[in-house]
Parts: C-alpha cells; sequence; structure tokens
C-alpha cells in the first residue's frame, strides 16, 4: 500500500486495538461490566477491521490480468466496505444487545478499579492512535475541511481509520461515564445505557462509512483540481486546440482513468496527430501522475455535436465521430 493508504496510521490503530481489547476482556471478566463486554467487542472488530484494511491493500497491488485489465486498486474500496459492515454488526448490533440485556437483567458491578483503570489505559493508547491518524491525514488533507477529507478523499484507509478511532474514543467516554454513574448512583442500569450508546454511536459511525465507500465502489471521478490541470495539459496550441468531452474514473485510489476527444487542426496528417497525442498524453502524466490509463480520441471540433454531450454522440443512431482513438 502506498504512503498515502495510511500504513502507519493502520498499524498504529492495530496494535492499540489489540492491546485494549485484551486489557478490557481482562476487566470484563473480573467486573462483569456489560460496557466493558460492549467496548471489548468493539476493540476486536476494530482490529480485525485494520487487519481487513491492510490486506486489501496487499490484494490491491497485484497486476493486471487479462480478466482484470485495469488492475486490482478497487479492492481497498471492496474491504473498506467490508469494515463499515464489520462495525455495524459486530461493533454496534452486539452493543446494543449487551445494553439492553443489561438494563433488562442488572448486574451489580464488581471491582470497580479494573474496569476504570481499563478504560483510562485505552483512552490513553487510543489517544495515541488517534493522534497517528490525524498527523497522516494533515500530510493529505490539504485545506480541506475534515468533513470535505473524509467525504472526498480517494484512499479510504485514512478515513476509515479517523472514524474508528474517533468513535472508539468516545465510546470509552461513554462506557466510562456508564461505569461511573453506577458506581456512584449503586444502580447497574446506567452501566447498560452506556453501552446502549455505544451501540448507537457505531451502527452511526458504520453507515457514514458505508455511504462514503459505497460511492468509491460505484466510482467517482477526478477532484476538480485534477481534472483543471488534465484539461489544461491535453491543449497544446497548436495541433491539439481544445478538449470537446472528458470524462475521469479513479480505477484505485492512486490509479485514474481518463477518456477524452479532444479538438484537432482540420488539416492535421495522421502523423502529425498521432505524435501530438503520444505529446499530450506525456503532459498529463507528468501534470497528474496518477493518470495512469489514458484514451484520446481526435475529432474536428463541431460547436453543435460538442453540445450534444457525449452521451447523445456515443447513443445508437446517434452522429458518427470523426476521429479514432489513439
Amino acid at each position: 500500500m502506498s504512503a498515502s493508504g495510511g500504513t502507519k496510521a493502520i498499524v498504529a490503530a492495530l496494535l492499540a486495538n489489540l492491546s485494549i481489547a485484551v486489557a478490557k476482556f481482562v476487566a470484563f471478566l473480573f467486573s462483569g461490566s456489560s460496557s466493558m463486554l460492549a467496548e471489548s467487542v468493539h476493540s476486536v472488530a476494530d482490529s480485525g477491521n485494520q487487519g481487513l484494511l491492510l490486506l486489501g491493500g496487499k490484494k490491491a497491488q497485484r497486476e493486471a490480468t487479462p480478466e482484470h485489465p485495469f488492475g486490482y486498486g478497487r479492492e481497498r474500496y471492496i474491504y473498506a466496505f467490508l469494515v463499515s459492515i464489520v462495525l455495524f454488526s459486530v461493533g454496534g448490533m452486539f452493543a446494543i444487545y449487551e445494553g439492553y440485556e443489561k438494563i433488562k437483567h442488572p448486574h451489580e458491578i464488581e471491582h470497580w478499579y479494573w474496569p476504570v483503570g481499563v478504560l483510562v489505559f485505552a483512552i490513553i493508547a487510543e489517544t495515541f492512535s488517534f493522534r497517528t491518524a490525524i498527523k497522516e491525514s494533515n500530510a493529505l488533507r490539504g485545506r480541506k475541511s475534515w468533513k470535505e477529507f473524509v467525504r472526498h478523499a480517494k484512499a479510504p484507509e485514512l478515513p476509515v481509520v479517523l472514524l474508528e478511532d474517533l468513535g472508539a474514543l468516545v465510546g470509552l467516554i461513554l462506557a466510562l461515564g456508564g461505569v461511573g454513574l453506577a458506581l456512584i448512583t449503586g444502580d447497574s442500569v446506567w452501566d447498560g445505557i452506556g453501552t446502549l450508546c455505544i451501540g448507537v454511536l457505531l451502527i452511526l459511525i458504520a453507515l457514514v462509512l458505508a455511504a462514503e465507500t459505497k460511492s468509491l465502489l460505484l466510482g467517482e471521478a477526478a477532484g476538480v483540481e485534477d481534472v483543471r490541470k488534465i484539461e489544461a495539459s491535453v491543449v497544446d496550441g497548436t495541433t491539439v486546440t481544445g478538449v470537446i468531452h472528458m470524462r475521469t474514473l479513479h480505477l484505485g485510489p492512486e490509479e485514474l482513468l481518463v477518456a477524452a476527444k479532444i479538438a484537432v487542426r482540420h488539416d492535421g496528417t495522421a502523423t502529425e496527430i498521432a505524435s501530438a497525442i503520444d505529446a499530450a498524453e506525456a503532459r498529463v502524466r507528468e501534470a497528474v501522475p496518477i493518470a495512469r490509463v489514458i484514451y484520446l480520441e481526435p475529432d474536428i471540433y463541431s460547436e453543435a455535436e460538442a453540445a450534444k454531450g457525449p452521451d447523445r454522440e456515443a447513443s445508437p443512431g446517434g452522429p458518427t465521430p470523426h476521429g479514432t482513438g489513439h
């Protein structure tokens, strides 16, 4: 996985969650706290999620094959989507079930210092993991807000780790609040309420992740800035005079497909046009390095035909393009 995949953030989160999961299970065994059990399962689920992200990054590096000519870059999107499902089912739904059972059948918390101590340790560990994810994300998000970064990032790993770590921190605070209120009031129902809140939180985060990764799976275009760079790079002002239509598609976080119909001089020879297209492809790759698959079709510009758009031009019975692909 490339640096933009946030491998460092994923590994930091994995190590933190594994250590926290063990500590929470021990605390649950000694205290009987349902919040601790829910948090234990949450940490195990998160550890599995980080494993899925690393596996997806590894599988995405496979070379293209005749059956998959554009490679396996979208494996990262698929595994990120699986993470949202695991977080929803194993994390959120289990916590809601456990919270309901605790409220219906309250159980006194024993050896209170175990859950409290483990929760404090877990908050410290998750803070370290969250800090690493923020640092890795800052290198990529630029001037974007955190909301824009999560919504528009093409590499899914960092947004997933960010939301997971945020959910883990808030969940730990909720668990600590539930255990604390149960100890102060002597009513274990508060422990169950804290568990329910953790479940609702995890489901909300899972839904956000599912929506964002679904968009990536369906196929997203290049960002506005990259589109502008590509359009500017294609035109040379002599043989290639403009871009009639262009479409882009992310084949993976670091692999972009560019397909464009370009306007060329009507008096250009085939050799001149072919050379101009080769030069245009080279300029595009220099301006936007992730543009690895480029298809440029030369055509004679017609304002009337251009106004119809690419879909109208490609429709059955529509006008036949003048140029040929290169």
